[in-house]
């Protein structure tokens, strides 16, 4: 699983140096970034250029409004631990707030244990 998301993270760049990317810098979402076997993965990035990638089950598929929405609150999760003073950029996340909100997130209603 972690090729597939070093393999993710080759295509975000890809698709930032992209003449399309540039054009509509506001586009967080990058959609799904390639289909696989097992997994279908979906890019985000944010103005600041930190990457998230999901990972989602093809046997359980979720609609894209869906993984739009967990990609926003996975930001704003993100954007609070930021701002935390005590937060060191560059540094390994192990807030536990922080952990807590995104499995809270992945366990959520909509998600029902379908994201890995």
């Amino acid at each position: 699983m972690h090729f597939l998301v070093h393999t993710s993270i080759d295509v975000i760049e890809e698709k930032l140096n992209s003449t399309k990317a540039a054009n509509d810098p506001r586009d967080l979402y990058l959609g799904q970034l390639y289909p696989n076997e097992d997994y279908r993965i979906f890019g985000y990035v944010t103005n600041t250029k930190i990457k998230f990638v999901v990972l989602e089950s093809v046997s359980h598929p979720i609609k894209d409004g869906d993984i739009r929405q967990l990609f926003s609150k996975i930001h704003s999760a993100y954007i609070s631990l930021v701002c935390n003073p005590f937060y060191v950029p560059g540094d390994p996340i192990t807030s536990a707030p922080f952990k807590k909100s995104i499995s809270g997130l992945l366990r959520s209603n909509y998600m029902s244990s379908r994201i890995s």
